[in-house]
């Protein structure tokens, strides 16, 4: 279809061309000229949309101007081909209107041009592109008609340049195209029309430049190589054309692009050579190939002869899709374990198409898209994003649903990465807040309710509401708040339940099993609303009604039931497929409530009406009474009305009282029978369940008549028999009474007779007013029977009587209750009691006798009644007793006993049968500690295979296992029984074996502690005496014989012990009586390892304890090896090999089991040696025996083990493979045992060394190392007999019998002590040297100052730390307490390089106080006149630029510890030496008088911070300072030499030695060649000078006053101190004189020199003015 489209569009294009080329040809008379007539229409004719559609270029793509909305009208036009071009049109311009022009602006010019113009536009300075100059003038009339003959010269030097630019108009230009485009010639352009041409010839060179510069060569279309809408795979193109802008034909080179994305193609061009002519265009095909739908730039340079390189961008933009989704998804809140779905809608509002990948950031950036992209949600927890992978077309949406699955409280927060197809990505923020179910009740009407003290309340009730008592169907609320305190809407009902009481004692809790929930039906409470949507963080009211409908108390719970409330999730969860959701209903809230009811509080007054006196029948009786209301509630009554009999009315009958009323009754009674009247009137209360009851009693009188007998009694009577008595009748009232006597309708009616059998004579009449009446009855015995009847005495208006007649006929008359006996629990030879009860039917005394047994088996059975015989009073009912003996066990069921009664024809036949048992055992175990509680039980005799004493599989050593044994005796037949084990019985002297109490004070056997010591103690020997026999297990009944009596039930306990590992079997054999012996398997296996380091003083029935843990303590780095001694003891009955492993923990995923495959024994016997014995081929295994070691092995597991290397040769395994569980790697690098094998003997003891060598910690390491190991003891016994009895006990043998484990540890920490110095910035020592001069220099200079320091080293560990204290001099260190003397070294005595404390030792947690001291010295200032190349290690001299000078020495203090690691402590002392300096070098007295005395002044300063004492020499002039020869000190007459010998040590002596050969009698002290010297006096050394005969002569002309002193040291930021010196010359002669003066210091400073010179002179005129 879309080529066929393109293919029609081409053909309407060309047909549209066509046409309009056929009406050119009509209409243009020219000569049709073979060029494109027409712009191309192929543009209109295609579907662009379709184009694109189909990811094609489109004509949209490349044109920018918009589509007509109709096209225009057609008219006559010129052809295009027709038109000049702007070229054209500029080079065929027509002369006249040229010549017009030119001759204007000339004009113009004229008159301003003063100096020569060129008017010749050449091909090097003329512009045909932009400027448009002119190339011919021709100049206009003059003004002046006679210029020829008279014109001025410069207008005639004017016209004639004016004549050669017309001439030179007809001079051919270059070809431009060999002009560079940024001249005027070769930058001529085709787009920009040039401008019109000036006149004059002043022409801006700067825009012209500029313009021909900026002029553009090649044209791109388009300007910019655009793709868009492109896929990946397809390889797109386009067609750049470039159009030469220029004037002239163009060369062009063009550099494809760089990126692999974009490729050039070859270019197309119009002619040959790939010369681009002007306004022609060359082709290019670029082409796209996108490995993504990202974007893509890149550029494409053509170079042509252009200064500026034409760039076309390329650049490939799919418009991306734009999502309207939040960067932020905030799933707000849910509950905790909940799961919480919200939907967000995610449209794709761009202009794209994209595939879109959701991946957790973490995962970004993926290897793959294949290993991210999932199906269902993309997993992040607690969040999940569901679609992970979708596409979205353009308005295209979709709905995205995040899953929020909190597990925490806290704000979740997870990031997600949204990838698009074009290579985009975006964050998208999933948020959420975990929520817990929060509900507070915050109000409750009315006041606050407690439970009273001792009241039963619900057990989980959080609140309590009490209402006050109520009345029946009235209606009581309370407005409850509750407030719903999460964010979360919570769905809810309200459910009423029965509260849970229980009496709980203080402290006690209540059990969950105890909580019963059930429903309230019958409850008064009701709650509004009742179930509903609890809204997020709002309060909710609620209304609590109470309504009574009973006369009770109310007490129920109201349960706030959450519907689909989530469990919490796990917060290890990583995987939201892996978790498992369930919601269920929670009760969150429970509040009980209680009410009471009251009935209605009604008060009668008075509350019964009695009416006095007797009245008369038919008289009304009127009586006032009030009725109070004291309940709560109004009430509304209705009273009754009696009118049967009597006429009882009470007015107002019905109305309503308000509570705390009282109402007015008036009651009417109006009497209608004679006598008594006892009434209660109803008054009816509405909602009432009881009426109120008004009690009216009255009297009414009437006639009365008394019988005389209060009853009538005809005794006992035989059938047939009759009887007369008579009775008085009285008339006791005032009125004659009318009677009638007959018998009681309603008796006759209980008997079913018609007829009265009483004769009554008379029946009827009337008695007078107190008279009487006699009255004869008579009864006739027709039948047997109990006669009780009533005879009645009705009064005609009076009050009727009552007469009783008593009776009794009867005849003999005896039975059985029960004919047939059948004797229940009958044992064979075991009577059998029954009760039989004899009845006598009469009232007659009857006899009874009870004859012999009857039946075919009375001979194999005895019966026997008691009593035998007897008589059985009127209507006795007696129980006898039956005692039935069977000597059968058949089945008894012909059985007769016979009792004969007197009076009666027939003896009554009592029938006995039952069914005789034999001896009936049943046997139970009952396991101790066992799950089932119930005992497996088997019937004996019966199937007792299913039975087995198991005491378990793994079974601790020297632990008490108890099982029941219980016999169940179902019969009553009493009978012996025994039990006993065939081998691990316990010995029978073990058993007779009492405790024996210790010798000690009765009061401390009465304390628990030691009550408790001796109940285990006795436990102790009690078990050791069981197992005394050696077999390493015993069984032990508690009762092994006695007689189980009948229906008896014995539990005997049976108690197993082991004090050796082992799988045991025995058997329980039990006999019974003369049941068959029952044999009960018994199996027990026990694990543990019998040899301990702790002695075993009890048995207990917990788990062994574990084996104390072996700790070596901290210990240093690299130091010895620490070694503990352990006592192993064996508490079981056999000698025990243990071989030794040391391990060291390893903990690794990638090994888990261990293959160990041993070649012959994995654990043979070994001699001393570490021989194998077990290999005879080397004569030392054969050779070898075990002997007696420091681990006692006795001399019984020696031969044990000789026997065993000789039974065990034979049945050993050649290659054995062991399969084990990995924990630790073998190494006894770091812990090592010896011996590695020992044998520890039975109830004896071995002991074994284990060593612990630290390890050697890197210098990285700074803490304390943990070093974490243990050993492993293998068990073997040596004895074959001990290894394994068969169908007894088996024992395994090393890997497979768990191994004494012993775990080891230690710590290793590098050596190192913590310092704490006393200065704050380190061990600094600062002096100046002037300390050595003392407060009088006198009296000498110190040899030697020591300073000390203190230095606090403290133990911050747990070990001792050993070390010594090593340092070189100047430095030197001591202890505390222990410091050395620092004397100056004499002669003879050279010093020490280094100073090295004692061994030292600093226990854990204590500190030390070191003294480190400084020595300074005289020697130590001697360095500083050392050349830099001699300098000694560790002295440094440094010069300040203010002139002071220091010496500052380093030196590190060595802390060496016993490991031979060092710690190092930095030391530093600092020495300010002096500096002086003169002011000036020289002085020069000139020419002075002879004998006159001058004086010059000179300065000394001080520059240093250090106190100088300084002298001042003199000497030759040429004689170096340092040399003493020549030199004398200077001084005045009043200085004498010291003689005081210094009490100070360390002051050196004024007089050395000796003098110095080199230096003059009348020298004291100074220093020559290091030698101390001392010189306060005057010294004149001889001159020597040249040409002078006296050598004292010029030392005797100069003096200096002072000549020594004490130069302050200079203060901090402050000028130096100075002393003036003054110097004094005095010639002697007229001759020149000349010496030098030195000043040196006491200290080593350098010395200052101070040249000095005068001349004598007899000529008065250099005499002083104050001698004239």
């Amino acid at each position: 279809m879309l080529e066929r489209h393109i293919i029609q569009a081409r053909a309407r294009a060309l047909a549209e061309k066509e046409r309009i080329m056929q009406q050119a040809k009509v209409h243009v008379l020219e000569n049709f000229i073979t060029v494109p007539p027409v712009k191309s229409i192929f543009r209109w004719c295609v579907d662009s949309e379709l184009l694109q559609k189909h990811h094609l270029i489109s004509p949209d793509d490349y044109y920018s101007d918009t589509v007509p909305f109709c096209s225009a009208p057609k008219g006559v036009s010129i052809p295009g081909y027709s038109k000049l071009t702007f070229s054209c049109e500029k080079h065929s311009v027509p002369k006249k209107h040229l010549t017009k022009k030119l001759e204007a602006s000339c004009e113009e010019m004229l008159t301003k041009v003063k100096d020569e113009l060129d008017y010749t536009v050449d091909s090097q300075t003329g512009d045909l592109s932009l400027k448009g100059k002119c190339k011919t003038v021709k100049a206009g009339p003059s003004k002046n008609a006679k210029w020829m003959s008279h014109l001025h010269v410069p207008q005639r030097e004017l016209e004639r340049l004016l004549l050669v630019r017309m001439e030179s108009r007809n001079r051919f230009l270059k070809n431009p195209r060999f002009f560079p485009p940024n001249t005027p010639q070769g930058g001529k352009s085709l787009l920009f029309p040039p401008k019109k041409p000036m006149l004059t010839g002043d022409f801006p060179s700067g825009d012209l430049e500029e313009s021909c510069v900026d002029t553009p060569v090649f044209l791109a279309k388009p300007s910019i190589g655009f793709f868009t809408d492109y896929e990946i795979g397809p390889v797109y193109e386009m067609v750049i054309s470039l159009q030469n802008t220029t004037a002239t034909s163009r060369y062009l080179r063009v550099i494809p692009p760089s990126t692999p994305y974009f490729a050039l193609g070859l270019g197309m061009f119009p002619g040959k050579g790939g010369m681009v002519a002007p306004g022609m265009t060359c082709q290019y095909t670029v082409q796209f190939f996108p490995d993504c739908l990202g974007d893509f730039d890149d550029f494409i340079l053509v170079e042509t002869q252009s200064a500026h390189t034409l760039l076309i961008p390329l650049q490939a933009r799919r418009p991306p899709p734009v999502l309207t989704l939040s960067p932020v998804l905030d799933c707000g809140y849910c509950l905790i374990g909940g799961m919480k779905i919200t939907r967000f809608i995610c449209k794709n509002v761009g202009f794209s198409v994209g595939k879109f990948c959701i991946m957790p950031k973490k995962s970004w950036p993926p290897p793959s898209f294949r290993a991210v992209a999932t199906i269902g949600f993309v997993e992040q927890p607690p969040f999940g994003i569901l679609p992970s992978v979708f596409e979205l077309a353009p308005g295209q949406a979709v709905c995205m649903e995040v899953l929020f699955l909190p597990t925490s409280l806290e704000k979740a927060e997870q990031t997600f990465i949204v990838v698009c197809d074009n290579c985009q990505i975006k964050e998208l923020v999933t948020v959420g807040i975990g929520q817990l179910v929060a509900l507070d009740l915050i109000y409750i009407s009315g006041e606050e309710s407690h439970p009273e003290p001792g009241e039963l309340t619900d057990l989980t009730a959080q609140h309590f509401i009490r209402f006050e008592p109520e009345n029946l169907q009235s209606t009581a609320r309370k407005q409850l708040i509750i407030r719903n305190a999460t964010h979360v809407e919570l769905a809810f009902h309200w459910q009423i339940m029965k509260p849970n009481l229980q009496s709980l004692m203080p402290g006690e809790t209540y059990s969950l099993d105890s909580l019963k929930y059930h429903p309230d039906r019958e409850t008064a409470f009701s709650i509004l609303p009742e179930r509903g949507v609890l809204g997020p963080h709002t309060d909710h009211e609620f209304i609590l009604t109470f309504s009574p409908h009973e006369l009770r108390d109310f007490h129920s719970v109201l349960q706030m039931v959450l519907e689909e409330v989530p469990e919490p999730l796990s917060l290890e969860l990583e995987n939201l497929k892996d978790s498992s959701f369930s919601v269920d209903d929670v009760i969150v809230l429970e509040i009980e409530v209680k009410g009471s009811v009251e009935p209605f509080q009604l008060l009668l007054e008075p509350y019964a009406l009695i009416i006095p006196g007797e009245n008369y029948v038919g008289i009304n009786v009127k009586k006032d009474f009030k009725m109070w209301n004291n309940s709560k509630s109004p009430i509304r009554y209705l009273w009754g009305k009696i009118s049967d009999c009597h006429i009882i009315e009470v007015e107002p009958c019905a109305g309503t009282i308000e509570p705390n009323e009282v109402e007015d009754f008036e009651l009417s009674f109006t009497g209608g029978v004679p006598g008594p009247v006892s009434q209660d009137l109803l008054c009816e209360i509405q909602n009432s369940p009881s009426p109120v009851v008004l009690h009216i009693e009255a009297a009414f009188k009437g006639p009365a008549l008394v019988i005389s007998v209060s009853a009538l009694q005809f005794g006992l009577l035989r059938l047939g028999q009759k009887a007369t008595n008579s009775i008085q009748i009285q008339n006791i009232s005032q009125l004659p009474a009318t009677w009638c006597m007959k018998e009681s309708p309603v008796c006759l009616q209980e008997r079913h007779e018609d007829v009265s059998p009483f004769d009554i004579e008379p029946s009827s009449g009337q008695i007078h007013p107190l008279g009487e009446c006699r009255v004869n009855i008579t009864l006739e015995a027709k039948q047997c029977q109990r006669l009780q009847t009533v005879l009645e005495l009705e009064v005609v208006n009076g009050t009727w009587s009552y007469l009783p007649v008593y009776a009794e006929v009867q005849e003999p008359y005896v039975y059985l209750q029960s004919s047939h006996v059948e004797v229940r629990n009958l044992y064979l030879g075991v009577p059998a009691k029954a009760t039989i009860t004899l009845i006598n039917g009469t009232l007659l005394p009857t006899r009874f006798h009870w004859s012999k047994l009857l039946g075919h088996q009375a001979s194999v059975c005895t019966a026997k009644v008691s009593p035998r015989r007897g008589t059985l009073g009127p209507s006795e009912e007696r129980q006898l007793n039956l005692e039935l003996t069977a000597h059968t066990e058949e089945e008894l069921s012909d059985l007769a006993l016979p009792c004969t009664v007197s009076g009666m024809k027939e003896p009554l036949v009592l029938g006995i049968s039952g069914k005789p048992q034999g001896l009936q055992v049943a046997i139970a175990i009952s396991m101790e500690g066992s799950d089932s509680s119930v005992p497996s039980t088997a019937l004996w005799p019966g199937h007792l295979e299913e039975l087995r004493l198991d005491f378990g599989s793994k079974v601790p050593l020297r632990t008490r296992m108890n099982c029941q044994l219980i016999l169940t005796n179902h019969s009553p037949i009493q009978t012996p029984f025994t039990l006993k084990f065939e081998y691990f019985g316990s010995p029978q002297n073990s058993l007779n074996q009492k405790p024996s109490l210790p010798n000690m004070p009765p009061a401390l056997l009465k304390t628990s502690r030691i009550r408790e010591h001796l109940a285990k103690r006795e436990q102790l020997n009690f078990m050791e005496s069981m197992l005394s026999h050696g077999k390493g297990a015993a069984f032990f009944p508690h009762i092994s014989q006695g007689t189980l009596g009948a229906h008896q039930q014995l539990s005997i306990d049976i108690t197993g012990y082991a004090n050796m590992w082992g799988e045991y079997w025995d058997n329980l054999i039990c006999t019974v009586g003369d049941l068959p012996p029952a044999v009960i398997p018994v199996h027990m296996a026990v694990v543990g390892c019998p040899i301990s380091s702790q002695r075993t003083t009890y048995y207990t029935t917990d788990q062994l304890q574990k084996e104390p843990i072996i700790r070596f303590g901290t210990q240093v780095s690299g130091g010895d090896t620490v070694t503990r001694v352990l006592r192993l003891n064996n508490s079981s009955s056999c000698d025990i090999r243990l071989d030794w492993e040391t391990y060291t923990p390893e903990d690794r995923e990638d090994r888990l089991l261990e293959l160990l495959v041993f070649y012959g024994p994995p654990f043979p016997l070994r001699d001393q040696a570490g021989n194998d014995l077990s290999c005879p081929e080397t004569p030392e295994s054969s050779s070898s025996f075990w002997s007696s070691s420091p681990s006692n092995t006795s001399d019984s597991s020696h031969e044990a083990a000789q026997s065993a290397e000789g039974s065990d040769r034979a049945s050993q395994k050649i290659i054995s493979v062991v399969l084990r569980e990995h924990d630790g790697v073998p190494a006894d690098h770091l812990y090592c045992i010896s011996p590695k094998q020992v044998v520890v003997p039975t109830g004896g003891s071995s002991t074994i060394s284990i060593s612990y060598t630290p390890m050697v910690l890197g210098p990285e390491v700074l803490h304390k190392v943990k070093c974490v190991g243990y050993a492993l003891g293998f068990m073997s016994l040596d004895d074959e007999a001990e290894r394994e009895l068969p169908g007894r006990r088996h024992r395994l043998q090393d890997f497979a019998a768990g191994p004494l484990r012993l775990d080891l540890c230690g710590y290793v920490r590098p050596a190192q002590l913590s310092m704490e110095l006393d200065y704050g910035g380190g061990v600094e020592f600062r002096h100046q040297a002037s300390d050595l001069i003392p407060e009088q220099p006198c009296t000498g200079v110190l040899s030697e100052l020591v300073t000390t320091h203190h230095l606090k080293l403290t133990n911050t560990t747990e070990i001792p730390q050993y070390f010594q204290l090593l340092v070189s001099r100047p430095f030197s260190v001591s202890q505390e307490g222990a410091s050395r003397s620092r004397r100056a070294p004499g002669p003879g005595r050279e010093e020490e390089p280094a100073t090295a404390s004692k061994q030292l030792v600093l226990h854990p947690q204590e500190n030390m106080l070191v003294n480190v001291s400084f020595s300074l010295s005289l020697e130590l200032l001697s360095y500083q006149k050392l050349p830099a190349d001699q300098m000694l290690p560790g002295v440094d001299i440094r010069q300040h630029a203010s002139g002071e000078k220091e010496m500052v020495f380093t030196q590190s203090l060595l802390l060496e510890y016993a490991n031979h690691t060092t710690q190092v402590v930095p030391l530093r002392a600092t020495v300010a030496v002096p500096e002086l300096q003169l002011s000036t070098s020289w002085v020069d007295f000139g020419t002075c008088f002879v004998n006159q005395e001058r004086v010059r002044e000179v300065y000394l300063m001080n520059l240093s911070g250090c106190r100088s004492y300084w002298a001042v020499l003199m000497g030759r002039l040429g004689l170096p300072p340092t040399s003493c020869a020549g030199w004398h000190l200077v001084g005045g007459p009043a200085e004498k030499a010291g003689s005081q010998i210094p009490s100070d040590p360390r002051v050196a002596l004024l007089h050395g030695p000796g003098p110095d050969p080199r230096c003059t009698p009348g020298m004291r002290w100074g220093k020559c060649g290091g030698n101390t010297w001392s010189c306060p006096g005057s010294c004149v050394p001889p001159s020597l000078g040249v040409g002078q005969q006296d050598p004292d002569k010029d030392l005797a002309a100069f003096r200096v006053s002072p000549n020594s002193g004490l130069l302050e040291a200079r203060l901090v930021n402050a000028p130096p101190n100075t002393i003036t010196l003054q110097v004094f010359f005095t010639a002697r002669s007229s001759e020149l004189y000349e010496s030098t003066l030195v000043v040196e210091g006491m200290l080593g400073e350098k010395a200052c020199t101070l040249r000095l010179r005068g001349r004598g002179s007899y000529d008065e005129r250099y005499m002083s003015p104050h001698q004239l």
